[in-house]
């Protein structure tokens, strides 16, 4: 069964046009070594909790966005070795696809898909 990464962060808003573009030139990298899909989704209904909530979890400031991501790989095991490859990839390196947003505050992890209906 597919196997998925799954990315939280806060974009500024300012910087969409750069995320959509730094977001794209990285599914091209995901994509040739092993991913199925890369998708991008910027947030349109995103409510605040009161304990916990995607704004929170990213520390999401006012002129902000949260989006939420993932890739699809074919297994765990391409996965692994295909993440490995495109953290070594000149193309994903900061100066020729710099974030356009604090790194630090992103949230990932993988993800053994369970359920796909």
């Amino acid at each position: 069964m597919d196997y998925i990464d799954g990315f939280v962060a806060a974009i500024p808003n300012d910087n969409k046009d750069k995320y959509i573009q730094h977001a794209q030139k990285a599914a091209q990298c995901f994509k040739e070594h092993g991913a199925k899909k890369l998708v991008e989704c910027w947030g349109d209904n995103v409510p605040d909790g009161k304990i916990t909530s995607f704004i929170k979890a990213v520390q999401c400031k006012e002129n902000e966005t949260v989006v939420f991501s993932w890739v699809v790989w074919p297994s765990k095991e391409v996965r692994d070795s295909g993440m490995e490859k495109v953290m070594h990839d000149e193309r994903m390196n900061q100066d020729n696809n710099p974030m356009p947003f604090d790194g630090s505050r992103l949230i990932f992890g993988g993800f053994q898909m369970v359920l796909d209906e």
